[in-house]
């Protein structure tokens, strides 16, 4: 299951239990959505009560990402899982946005304001 905010310039997702085809099918719909109307966007993503995700997940990301590599200028991602880490570095290869990945939101929104204020 996933919670998506978003707000000018950011889309937030949060990603609880399994995340399934579904629910990555519904972060894409709002990403294609952000940036038609605003351009390239941050994202947010927390996946510290993420329990797993499915095959078609994880090919769906790289489709995806492939499709976006100028659509997005920061992604933070929240986890403490180490595999999480690691295709989430991965999966900068695709894309031209600085990438970090944190263990505490703070640290996270911290950096994603940051880069809106030029710091």
């Amino acid at each position: 299951m996933i919670v998506i905010q978003h707000q000018p310039k950011r889309v937030e997702v949060n990603v609880y239990g399994e995340f399934t085809l579904a629910d990555y099918k519904e972060f894409e719909d709002m990403v294609n959505y952000k940036v038609r109307f605003e351009g390239a966007v941050d994202l947010l993503f927390d996946l510290r009560e993420m329990a797993d995700f499915t095959l078609d997940v994880a090919w769906e990301d790289i489709v995806f990402a492939r499709a976006h590599p100028n659509d997005f200028r920061r992604i933070a991602v929240l986890t403490h899982s180490q595999w999480v880490a690691w295709s989430a570095w991965l999966a900068q290869i695709f894309v031209r946005a600085e990438m970090q990945v944190f263990g505490e939101e703070g640290e996270a929104r911290a950096w994603l304001d940051a880069g809106i204020t030029g710091e």
